[in-house]
């Protein structure tokens, strides 16, 4: 059985959906079967992968809403081995019309799993708040990873995210654990970046990634183009980066494999 995991930091700008877009496709190169899903109202992942959000009527908004059901609602092998449920703005007025609903946190679970065993990884990106959207994904996913950018804050904002995860685990998914830390946007050039790496290494518990993603022009670039890294630009240092974490996420928890 596959594994579903929450992508989720409250904080915008981390590099969140970057991640979202990239780490799904690099484990879609290496052959997993993969489902991405994009919660987050902006449809910014939904755009990555080149789908013209406006145009999809069956989304993450109209299965959330029952209005269809996941198999219609999914864009199948958007890339090879890679299929997709979009999202666009009008996702934001999912909140509101949910409420009175019966188990509204558990929606999107409910629809997964009727086809989590057709994938090896199940990918939600999630909007930068902690929402109801985010509460559903968090209730649907086995892990939670979180993308940390390089800079002075980083760990601004982290203590409340765990917080969140654990009052989840407690009183809504007990299965539900932190994936662990992936940094993001890491300038070799700068002490910053290695100042916050080490900081948050002698501060946190979690299991930190030893992939580290770094600025790079190419991934920058590639959204623009509505391809991942691996399509855009195989050969960056931002998609070997992204394959290497992909390796490490796919052998997670492996003790031989390092």
């Amino acid at each position: 059985m596959g594994r579903t995991i929450v992508i989720a930091n409250q904080k915008g700008g981390v590099g969140k959906t970057t991640t979202a877009i990239n780490l799904s496709a690099s484990l879609a190169k290496l052959e997993k079967k993969v489902l991405v899903i994009d919660m987050d109202p902006q449809g910014n992942t939904t755009s990555g992968f080149g789908i013209e959000k406006d145009n999809e009527e069956k989304n993450v908004y109209s299965l959330l809403l029952e209005e269809c059901g996941i198999e219609q609602a999914t864009l199948k092998e958007v890339l090879p081995n890679l299929s997709l449920i979009p999202s666009n703005i009008n996702l934001a007025a999912a909140e509101i019309e949910l409420i009175g609903i019966d188990e509204k946190e558990f929606i999107l679970k409910k629809a997964l799993d009727q086809v989590k065993d057709q994938y090896d990884f199940i990918i939600i990106d999630c909007p930068p708040s902690l929402n109801l959207l985010t509460i559903n994904s968090m209730c649907a996913g086995n892990t939670v990873l979180v993308p940390i950018q390089c800079e002075y804050y980083a760990l601004e904002g982290l203590t409340q995210l765990i917080h969140t995860i654990q009052l989840v685990t407690d009183r809504l998914n007990p299965e539900l654990e932190i994936e662990g830390v992936v940094f993001t946007m890491y300038d070799a050039r700068t002490n910053l970046s290695l100042q916050v790496v080490e900081n948050v290494k002698s501060n946190l518990s979690q299991n930190i990634y030893k992939s580290i993603i770094p600025r790079n022009v190419r991934l920058a670039e590639a959204p623009s183009y509505g391809m991942p890294i691996t399509e855009y630009d195989a050969k960056s240092t931002g998609a070997e980066s992204y394959m290497r974490l992909a390796e490490e996420v796919i052998h997670r928890g492996e003790e031989e494999w390092q």
